[in-house]
C-alpha cells in the first residue's frame, strides 16, 4: 500500500535536479532539525543508512517522515492500489528545533477503539490488515514500526497520517 520505492524515486530525482550527492542529501536531511540534534547531542543523518533505505525502499515511518519533509510531500501522496480519500493530509510545520514523529501510541488507542466499535478481535484485525496480531498490538509501545503498516492503519481508520505526526521537541 505505502511505496516506498516510488518515495525513493521522488528522493533521487530531486537529488539529481538539484545536483547533490547522498552525503549532500544527508546533510540536508539533518540541518531540518539541526536545532534539536545540537540540543540533545543527536548524531547526523548518515549518508550509508540513507543510500541502504533507497536500495531497500522500505523504511521506518519515522524515518520515511525525515524524506516526507525534505520533499514538502504527505504520505498518502505515495499509496497505492484503492486508498481511501481521507481529506486534507498535509504534514505539520517544524522548524529546526524539532522534527517530524508518529505517535505511535495514539494510532494503537485509535485502531483500537475503531476495532472494538467493529467488533473485531486483534487476530481479525491483522488478517484484514495483512499482518501479525503482535505488530498491531506492539504499537501501543512501540517507537517505530514500518511506513507501509502505519498507512494500512491509517487508510483503514479513514483519517490522514497527518492526525497521528506531531512536531517532537523532546
Amino acid at each position: 500500500m505505502f511505496d516506498g520505492a516510488a518515495l525513493v524515486a521522488e528522493l533521487d530525482e530531486r537529488r539529481v535536479a538539484s545536483n547533490l550527492g547522498w552525503p549532500e542529501v544527508a546533510g540536508e536531511l539533518t540541518a531540518q532539525s539541526a536545532g534539536l540534534r545540537a540540543e540533545i547531542n543527536d548524531h547526523a543523518v548518515c549518508p550509508g543508512a540513507l543510500v541502504r533505505t533507497v536500495r531497500r525502499g522500505s523504511m521506518s515511518c519515522q524515518y520515511a517522515l525525515m524524506l516526507l519533509q525534505w520533499l514538502g510531500r504527505s504520505p498518502e501522496d505515495f499509496l497505492t492500489g484503492p486508498r481511501r480519500e481521507v481529506g486534507p493530509a498535509r504534514l505539520p510545520d517544524v522548524d529546526i528545533d524539532a522534527r517530524l514523529r508518529w505517535d505511535l501510541p495514539q494510532l494503537h488507542a485509535a485502531v483500537d477503539e475503531e476495532r472494538r466499535r467493529r467488533g473485531l478481535t486483534w487476530t481479525a484485525l491483522a488478517a484484514d490488515i495483512g499482518c501479525t496480531p503482535s505488530r498491531l498490538t506492539n504499537l501501543r509501545t512501540a517507537r517505530l514500526a514500518d511506513m507501509d503498516l502505519t498507512m494500512r492503519l491509517t487508510q483503514w481508520l479513514g483519517r490522514p497520517a497527518a492526525e497521528f505526526v506531531h512536531p517532537a521537541r523532546w
